[in-house]
């Protein structure tokens, strides 16, 4: 059986942020980006569960 696809976090608001070093619109680095395909969805999961906190400390909105 197929595992369920993780959908990609992405807002299409791509500005990394000068000093963080990850992403405004979705709050990945550039190696999760750029990885992203290649993940396991466990590998996903997990920085999904980050994204949140990441944001917030920027000062997103929720």
């Amino acid at each position: 059986m197929r595992a369920a696809a993780i959908e990609s976090p992405c807002q299409r608001l791509c500005t990394i942020h000068p000093t963080a070093r990850i992403c405004e619109g979705c709050g990945r680095t550039l190696g999760e980006i750029g990885g992203w395909l290649t993940m396991t969805p466990e590998d996903r999961r997990r920085v999904m569960a980050l994204l949140p906190d990441r944001l917030k400390a920027l000062g997103a909105p929720s």
